[in-house]
């Protein structure tokens, strides 16, 4: 039997690159986009729903079921980039973020836990972010989002293990993909304490995200994990000196870290 997926922000990037290579594998792939009408190139049936809408979340979870008579993996993609110094970026905007990258994947895993419990079987892949294992400066928000994320799945995994569900994350580094253009950009304001240090920071983000790896990457990282009976608990994707910052975070006292990180940003 050909597991059933549902990819959360299948339209367009990561998402989509997911979609596609396990459609090509011969999984049953549905994406989820908030106007899914808009999307004509789709190979995989797109789904509406806003993971900032409990209502769209249920009705998206319920039409697979409907339609596949199962859900064996979802992969919380969906999430939204945000940059700026913390001082400057309006408090709705730090909501909002939230709303999208933390509460919206656990309501989408509070969706469809029941139906994995029914079968005793089922597989929950949180997209986090590897910014998400340090604070980076001028991307406090997302770092913290991604995360929170991280730690939600970390306990989630112990609750539901009984009822044969698994769960785990998958942090990616820079990819190539329309993440930029589509994140908060708090505004370079001129006469700021920060101008400078951010806008020559916010620069250097957009390069690594243009030179970033292939998406495709990530597509094939997931379909491992699919693969695998027993998944780890975190997954990292992206070049070497990227998850290696990880390891460094873990060994280097603080604030030799924190030097170093300021240097890779001449801050």
């Amino acid at each position: 039997m050909n597991k059933v997926v549902l990819i959360t922000g299948g339209s367009s990037g990561i998402g989509k690159s997911i979609g596609e290579f396990l459609h090509h594998k011969g999984f049953v792939v549905y994406g989820t986009s908030r106007n899914p009408e808009r999307i004509l190139n789709s190979i995989f049936p797109l789904i509406a729903l806003d993971v900032q809408d409990s209502d769209s979340i249920q009705a998206a979870v319920a039409k697979v079921i409907a339609t596949s008579g199962r859900l064996d993996v979802v992969i919380n993609n969906a999430g939204v980039g945000i940059t700026g110094p913390l001082e400057e970026i309006p408090t709705h905007e730090i909501k909002n973020n939230f709303e999208t990258n933390l509460f919206g994947p656990i309501e989408v895993m509070k969706a469809v836990l029941p139906q994995m419990r029914t079968q005793q079987s089922g597989l929950i892949i949180n997209v986090t972010s590897i910014a998400g294992y340090m604070g980076l400066p001028y991307r406090s928000v997302y770092s913290a989002s991604k995360g929170a994320l991280e730690l939600i799945t970390e306990a989630l995994r112990m609750e539901v293990k009984s009822f044969g569900v698994h769960i785990t994350n998958v942090a990616p580094g820079d990819f190539a993909t329309n993440i930029a253009s589509g994140r908060f950009h708090a505004p370079v304001l001129r006469g700021s304490a920060y101008e400078a240090q951010y806008g020559n920071t916010l620069k250097t983000m957009d390069e690594h995200v243009d030179s970033g790896s292939n998406p495709n990457k990530m597509a094939e990282a997931v379909y491992q994990i699919i693969q695998t009976p027993e998944p780890k608990i975190h997954y990292k994707v992206g070049v070497f000196l990227q998850k290696f910052s990880i390891v460094l975070k873990r060994i280097l006292p603080d604030k030799v870290y924190e030097k170093m990180l300021m240097s890779h940003y001449n801050l």
